[in-house]
């Protein structure tokens, strides 16, 4: 006889060594604890008296008061008895109140839904009103060993279960792909899973939303029929078979009321997701704009009006381009150089007894004139310039030279001493 395995929420959200041990078919037993993981006190008479006044008249009744709900498909579970599990798609604040508000009260009191320890648990008050309102189980996050096994036990008193395969509420409304750990439960402890879609439920409250809606929004909760595992069926290929259950009463019932698909939100996502991509980051829009308006500010600055262009200065030639400059000088020998320092060009002159067909000088131009003079060719003499000022020529060669040292009567008077005698 195939014994049954025990397993966890957390095995339906993320596989691990709980949901190998259901598909093999082997016994993990935890150790006995008290208060919330006793499996006897999800099913006390008191607690369900509490959760009938919790649920039905508080829970149930403020969210068919904020949304316009609507319920197909509960013929269909009047046939279904404990124990079993309930799945739907997760997207919304709403799911759970709105699975437990439209089951019925014979199926509905006793159904335990998993709710992370860390979270729902960590203080005793929190963990009494989840508690309370959903029949919540602590689920350990972090797999302590000591308080694995719950889900299973759970499942084994009869008690049946609320199951998110998705493991996480959607951010886009589309739905992710369901894990296997819920069918390896249904496969191993041998209990019907019945399938539940929640259409409109993300448009009324989204995860990203904080408050709740109050426009009434329309949602429909629609129950399909009870599945159960095949023969040989593996626990992948059962999910996956849960999964296109739950997207066909989705896609259905969003066609007749016209609502958005599972279709068109998946395509809405890939929209978002390729604008948030050649969107630019926040750091870059500031310092984009950081630079406009530094540009702006340089832009309102007053401008000098452009003066007239400044002259050049004349150079002089240099020697490489003047080749006057490159004649050597002896000391038997003047040169006379003129230049195109000058405002007008001086022609070249010739030696009066130089016969007419004589060449001119070396390196003689139309700029540039070298003359050497000589006793056979002596330089000529300019004619006189009237408006030129008179300038006596001094011959300093014939002059006499003048002492370099004073005398004693320039020392003396300099002094204010008298020569001696």
């Amino acid at each position: 006889m195939r014994k049954k395995a025990s397993g966890s929420v957390g095995a339906a959200t993320s596989p691990g060594r709980e949901e190998s041990e259901a598909i093999e078919g082997t016994t993990s037993k935890p150790p006995k604890t008290n208060g919330f993981y006793d499996p006897a006190h999800y099913r006390s008479k008191v607690r369900e008296v509490e959760r009938f006044f919790a649920q039905d008249i508080l829970l149930k009744s403020t969210v068919w008061t904020l949304c316009k709900v609507e319920v197909h498909g509960v013929e269909l579970l009047d046939n279904v008895t404990e124990p079993f599990i309930v799945v739907a798609n997760h997207s919304s604040h709403f799911d759970a109140p709105l699975v437990f508000g439209a089951l019925p009260h014979r199926l509905s009191k006793n159904v335990a839904t998993g709710a992370a320890a860390d979270y729902f648990f960590d203080k005793k008050f929190k963990g009494a009103v989840t508690g309370l309102f959903f029949n919540a189980y602590p689920i350990e996050r972090k797999g302590l060993r000591t308080r694995r096994g719950l889900t299973g036990q759970l499942l084994d008193e009869g008690i049946p279960l609320l199951i998110f395969p998705e493991g996480t509420r959607s951010r886009t409304g589309a739905m992710a792909p369901f894990k296997p750990g819920v069918a390896a439960l249904s496969i191993s402890h041998n209990v019907p899973v019945i399938p539940v879609a929640l259409v409109g439920a993300y448009a009324a409250w989204p995860r990203t939303r904080g408050l709740p809606p109050t426009n009434h929004p329309e949602v429909h909760v629609v129950f399909g029929h009870p599945l159960t595992p095949m023969p040989s069926e593996t626990a992948h290929a059962f999910a996956q078979r849960m999964r296109n259950v739950i997207v066909e009463l989705y896609d259905s019932t969003a066609k007749a009321y016209g609502m958005p698909t599972l279709d068109d939100y998946e395509r809405e996502a890939v929209w978002r997701e390729a604008e948030a991509e050649t969107k630019p980051t926040a750091k870059t829009a500031k310092e984009r704009g950081t630079k406009d308006r530094r540009k702006s500010a340089r832009d309102r600055q007053p401008t000098a009006e452009p003066g007239p262009a400044p002259v050049p200065p004349t150079q002089a030639p240099s020697p490489a381009a003047d080749p006057v400059a490159n004649v050597p000088t002896t000391p038997d020998r003047e040169s006379v150089v003129t230049t195109s320092e000058t405002s007008e060009s001086v022609a070249p002159v010739a030696p009066a007894d130089a016969p007419a067909d004589a060449e001119a000088p070396l390196g003689a131009t139309d700029e540039h004139v070298s003359f050497v003079p000589s006793p056979e060719h002596p330089a000529p003499v300019p004619p006189p310039d009237d408006t030129a000022p008179s300038v006596d020529i001094v011959d300093w060669a014939a002059a006499p030279v003048a002492s370099a040292a004073p005398t004693a009567t320039k020392r003396h008077r300099l002094f204010g001493r008298k020569p001696h005698a």
